[in-house]
């Protein structure tokens, strides 16, 4: 024989009560001997208690008793519940006079949840032509006075069970009601939180069944709560105690007490899906696992109560005084937590007790509240606790420091005797990304990384294609999960939940939203609970800068090649890395002087590390090299050069910029601001290349009249020593052990042989000089320009900043 729990979602109309039917008749069509217990169905729990509120409250109850009727209705027109609501509305009628109701008066409404379940599916398996009859439990399982959590006597239970089932025709399909029982007085009461698993445990203990089959909504029992995890794992065995633990810790699947009468006869438990009856679901069984299990368990809706007092110090039995004060009131504690130097304590208890709980404790502790041994009694609501069960101590330092990554700092902490199980307390609006972000540590699953990125440009939109088209490789090698959720370019933003796709930009030219805030964005990011996020700057926007410290306090570490933030006031400079310091963020800039170079990187180990450097050099714009590695070696005039690098792409759309010198003294500063140098933008001397005439012209004029600059910068290439080269180059130079350095931006001639001298193409050079390595740089040369070597760092950074993550 098997006892078959059907839970309120797989009873709710639609297709979960037709999906319950179907899974009874073919049981009973293959000749298997069952007896069902059922919850009530879909949310009628919860709408009765509301009902019985609203009557207390005189407000409008009779509609909603209504809409429940008919509710009840819907799967089976002909089924008579006019007693069960008759008996309802007296109730409601009888609580809206009073303006009140008690605990026994709140047990018999809710078991009405039970019954009319139990008389519909009755129903509907005699439409099928199938023998049923339903069973109200509060004629079978006898209870003791605790309305709202009773506790059943055995011995009488278990011989009305036997004697009572013996009676009923052995073909029919008993249909019992769970969550619910009587006391002696033959008063209804109700067994508590999914009292209904419960119910069907101590059926299964009583007639020693075979197995019991709970279905529900889900596969099984999972390492975390799929709804709150997308990426959690079915578990496909238990042992007893491990499910115990689990319900104990919070797993809403299984009652605390669920497990405890299916040891003694040692019957296996099996969760399974009513809608997808091919899984086999989760087994629990005597069984144990030969390496653990691991699993994220949630409490929600708990309160802390901070008990404080130095006074009480070495006092003997304050910690029992305060578990004999909350029992007297049925108040359970799910964790406590103690302090040794100064004596507190902190208890964690349901939220609904909270009130009551205070007020009791501050009754018992009032003299020692007067002698100030107690400084005070406080309480925290709104938190929740994750519970990591099979959680080796020694590795919980991994998780939190994802956590404290996360900007999530745990009120609490506890551990088992065993060092097995952990448990933290958060802020119940944390709960979601805090346990996402254990999960993926404690798994070794994939870590999902949240990227918006700002500017969809050449840089910006090239490196989303390489994201989306590196995506499932970085997923396979690295075990990261890149999920770009948002792009925004400067009139509209991209917002999506589950990553964009390759017809991203069709989508932004679609999108509704317009002239968004950055704090939108962030709201997105809270609302969908995104861990391990990363902002991504492609612009090369001043005003956008702007975002970036509520970025940071929002909890995004920093991706960019826009030079501008770091070559704004020193003042500015230092007030970012003070925030990135105090929300222990992080902020990658390679490209902002390299493009894909590594070249901050390597400024920053060897100064870090605590080596001299004494000076750098080098041809800083792939632009700028370009022209001059080319006009240095063509007989051309200087015009058609730059004709050329126009329309091959290497300036900007006006050249001026380029040949400006600006360009190439923000990178200039940005590496003296590494060596820790107070340097500010006004400091470089920049060597200007655009004769005086043309910089105040408009674009179109400067491009008709660049021949107007031949004869400048022919006299300048002839002048030049023979088997010398042109280069225009960055150079910070003088004593850079004190506060600030000398930045010179300038046209050179240098030899060809030298490393300067012998740069082709459009790549960049930089000569790092220092005291370890005297008169021989550390040279590093490559691709100085182009929107794809430069996505290509980005993109380096945001894998960096993935891998710091983990």
């Amino acid at each position: 024989m098997k006892i078959l729990k059907f839970g309120g979602k797989s009873l709710s109309n639609g297709n979960g009560i037709k999906k319950s039917i179907d899974i009874i008749e073919k049981k009973v069509a293959n000749g298997e001997e069952i007896i069902v217990v059922v919850s009530a169905r879909g949310n009628t729990t919860d709408i009765l208690e509301d009902i019985l509120n609203s009557s207390a409250k005189d407000t409008e109850y009779k509609s909603k008793l209504q809409l429940l009727k008919e509710y009840q209705l819907e799967p089976n027109r002909s089924v008579d519940f006019n007693f069960e609501f008759i008996k309802l509305d007296k109730i409601f009628k009888g609580v809206n006079l009073l303006g009140d109701y008690n605990a026994k008066i709140k047990d018999e409404v809710l078991a009405y949840g039970e019954i009319l379940s139990a008389k519909l599916i009755e129903s509907l398996l005699v439409k099928k032509n199938i023998n049923a009859q339903a069973i109200d439990a509060r004629k079978i399982i006898i209870t003791d006075d605790n309305f709202g959590n009773a506790q059943p006597f055995d011995k009488i239970s278990k011989e009305n069970v036997i004697s009572q089932l013996n009676n009923i025709k052995q073909s029919s399909v008993k249909i019992i009601t769970g969550f619910i029982g009587s006391n002696q007085k033959n008063e209804t009461t109700t067994l508590g939180r999914n009292g209904s698993n419960y119910t069907a445990s101590l059926l299964a203990n009583y007639l020693n069944a075979e197995e019991l089959h709970s279905y529900t909504h889900v596969n099984g029992i999972y390492t975390a709560n799929p709804d709150i995890v997308s990426d959690a794992k079915k578990i496909e065995q238990l042992s007893y105690n491990e499910a115990n633990e689990l319900a104990n810790l919070g797993t809403n699947i299984l009652h605390e007490k669920t497990i405890i009468p299916l040891l003694k006869n040692k019957i296996n438990l099996r969760i399974l899906n009513t809608f997808n009856s091919d899984d086999k679901g989760t087994l629990i069984t005597s069984r144990a696992n030969k390496n653990g299990i691991k699993a994220i368990s949630v409490i929600e809706n708990i309160a802390v109560i901070n008990f404080e007092g130095a006074g009480l110090l070495g006092k003997i039995g304050v910690d029992a005084r305060i578990f004999n004060e909350l029992s007297k009131i049925n108040i359970s504690v799910n964790f406590i937590s103690q302090g040794s130097s100064e004596r507190g304590v902190s208890i964690i208890i349901n939220q609904k007790n909270s009130t009551e709980a205070i007020s009791t404790l501050k009754k018992e502790f009032e003299n020692d509240i007067d002698l100030h041994d107690v400084n005070k009694i406080s309480i925290i609501e709104n938190m929740a606790a994750i519970s990591i069960i099979g959680q080796d101590l020694s590795k919980f330092h991994y998780s939190y420091q994802s956590l404290i990554t996360n900007q999530i700092i745990p009120l609490l902490f506890n551990n088992s005797i065993t060092g097995k199980n952990v448990s933290i307390i958060v802020k119940k609006h944390e709960l979601n990304k805090a346990v996402n972000v254990i999960h993926g540590q404690v798994f070794g699953v994939s870590k999902k990384i949240n990227i918006a990125i700002f500017g969809k440009g050449l840089v910006g939109g090239t490196l989303i294609n390489q994201i989306l088209e590196n995506a499932a490789s970085v997923l396979e090698r690295r075990k990261i999960q890149l999920n770009v959720f948002a792009v925004a370019s400067s009139k509209k933003v991209l917002l999506q939940k589950i990553g964009i796709s390759k017809n991203w930009e069709q989508d932004l030219e679609s999108s509704v939203h317009e002239n968004i805030e950055i704090q939108d964005i962030i709201d997105f990011a809270n609302t969908h609970h995104f861990e391990n996020l990363i902002a991504v700057d492609n612009t090369a926007s001043i005003p956008f800068v702007e975002n970036y410290i509520p970025l940071i306090a929002a909890g995004f570490d920093l991706v960019s090649c826009n030079k501008i933030a770091n070559t704004l006031s020193f003042d500015f400079y230092k007030e970012l890395r003070t925030k990135l310091k105090e929300h222990k963020k992080q902020y990658l800039y390679e490209t902002n002087v390299g493009a894909g170079l590594p070249l901050i990187d390597t400024i920053k180990l060897l100064h870090e590390s605590g080596e001299n450097i004494t000076k750098i050099k080098g041809v800083f714009s792939g632009s700028l090299s370009y022209l001059f590695n080319t006009f240095s070696e063509e007989n051309r005039p200087f015009s058609e050069v730059l004709k050329d690098a126009i329309a091959q792409g290497f300036t900007e759309p006006d050249p001026r910029e380029d040949l400006g010198g600006n360009d190439v003294a923000r990178k200039l500063l940005i590496l003296a601001r590494e060596l820790e140098l107070e340097n500010e933008f006004l400091d470089a001397n920049i060597q200007n290349l655009i004769p005086a005439n043309l910089r105040g012209v408009s674009v179109t004029d400067f491009l008709l009249n660049l021949e107007a600059m031949n004869a400048e910068y022919q006299k300048i290439k002839e002048a030049q020593k023979e088997n010398c080269v042109l280069r225009y180059i960055g150079e910070l130079s003088g004593d850079l052990s004190q506060h600030t350095g000398n930045l010179e931006v300038k046209l050179v001639s240098v030899s060809k042989s030298s490393p300067l001298g012998s740069l082709k193409g459009s790549d960049a050079i930089f000569e790092i000089y220092t005291e370890s390595y005297g008169e021989q740089p550390i040279v590093i040369q490559g691709a100085g320009a182009g929107s794809k070597v430069t996505a290509r760092g980005v993109f380096g950074d945001i894998l960096r900043l993935a891998k710091h993550n983990n």
